[in-house]
């Protein structure tokens, strides 16, 4: 996939991941990071007095961090990389006894640490643990709406018939479970869930929807809310994201085109949407000032534009692959930190339009920042 012209850019950003990994991760090496305080990783291991039900261990993003030391340790085959990757995977145990907490990113969760150690190394303990996080994703369907709920009532929400888009980056743990027990009923749910999601989810044009509210006793689309993005109809990056790379991922396990199709649908709306500078916002359809920007969605679009340049025919593979290079040479040229002030290597990263700070380290953004520049050159160790 990686041609020749981009061979020595990508092994030069390698190299400082290489480099700027090895001593962030003894920094940080008892810790599980979502962002950074001046400067050092914080630490989710430790709960928030504020909200200990999901700011603490069952943050939902706590997997990266093991994701990226694993990504690491396929890469250099240090030892101390999977030391810390396992120091992750056994902090998590915490989440199944608390449980209040945990939504459906349950497979964000464990798949970048149970599931691939137990592919790496055999453990049962991890297949475990990887088969209990299975069983609750698949105990969030509603059978008669066909969809997975995305979290438990918050505040004064009520979300029982509430799915989000970023739920189709979890359905590979379902996947997994299926082809590692035989039991097509972990499957099944995927499938249901990834068909809901295309004509609920997916606009004719090929943006996207947040969140979509359905009638959890009937069945049926209610209304759609903003979510992370600008507002209600508005196009959030990262949401585009999440949709490009989880339809491509249901298209890898089923083998089912119309999925990869409705990936291609809304990569080319991503692509025509790219700025000239390559700098992705948090919303295609936010106001044009503030400029509030988001490094993650730009990471994680590159790598699923990378997933479906290899998917499809030779003749459409420029149109994907080129993207993700722009998407990736622009986040290392304006928005990386390879120096020893920050633990962090992706900055502007924005968890959503709203939020009141924008343009902070977010651990999923470094991830899949990593994982991208390694899918170029197929050294990725592949989690999804």
């Amino acid at each position: 996939m990686l041609q020749e012209k981009d061979k020595q850019w990508q092994e030069n950003v390698k190299q400082k991941i290489i480099n700027k990994m090895s001593w962030v991760s003894e920094r940080s090496k008892d810790k599980i990071p979502y962002t950074t305080i001046k400067g050092r990783h914080d630490n989710r291991i430790v709960d928030n007095p504020s909200n200990l039900a999901t700011d603490g261990i069952n943050w939902w993003t706590n997997g990266f961090w093991g994701g990226i030391m694993w990504q690491l340790y396929h890469l250099t085959k240090q030892n101390k990389y999977k030391e810390i990757a396992q120091f992750s995977e056994e902090q998590l145990d915490a989440c199944f006894t608390k449980f209040i907490g945990l939504h459906h990113d349950v497979g964000f969760m464990w798949l970048p640490t149970s599931v691939v150690n137990y592919k790496l190394t055999n453990s049962e303990l991890s297949r475990k643990r990887s088969l209990h996080a299975a069983n609750l994703l698949a105990g969030r369907y509603n059978p008669v709406g066909e969809f997975i709920r995305a979290w438990d009532d918050l505040e004064d929400e009520d979300t029982r018939g509430w799915a989000i888009i970023d739920c189709m980056l979890n359905l590979p743990l379902l996947y997994w479970a299926s082809e590692e027990t035989k039991d097509p009923r972990f499957k099944q749910i995927a499938i249901k869930h990834a068909d809901t999601a295309m004509p609920a989810f997916v606009r004719a044009d090929g943006s996207v929807n947040h969140i979509v509210e359905f009638d959890p006793f009937h069945g049926g689309v209610v209304t759609s809310h903003g979510g992370q993005g600008y507002g209600d109809g508005s196009s959030w990056t990262r949401g585009q994201a999440w949709a490009m790379y989880g339809f491509w991922i249901s298209y890898k396990h089923t083998h089912d085109e119309k999925y990869l199709n409705v990936a291609k649908q809304v990569a080319n709306y991503f692509i025509a949407n790219i700025p000239d500078n390559g700098l992705i916002p948090i919303d295609f359809r936010q106001p044009s000032k503030p400029n509030f920007e988001d490094s993650t969605a730009a990471a994680i679009a590159a790598g699923a534009l990378i997933e479906i340049a290899r998917s499809v025919d030779a003749s459409e593979k420029a149109i994907y692959y080129d993207a993700a290079v722009k998407l990736l040479k622009a986040l290392d040229q304006h928005w990386t930190d390879w120096t020893r002030e920050n633990d962090c290597i992706l900055t502007h990263g924005s968890a959503s339009y709203h939020a009141t700070e924008h343009h902070t380290a977010i651990i999923y953004g470094d991830y899949f920042f990593i994982e991208a520049i390694l899918q170029l050159s197929e050294e990725d160790l592949y989690i999804w």
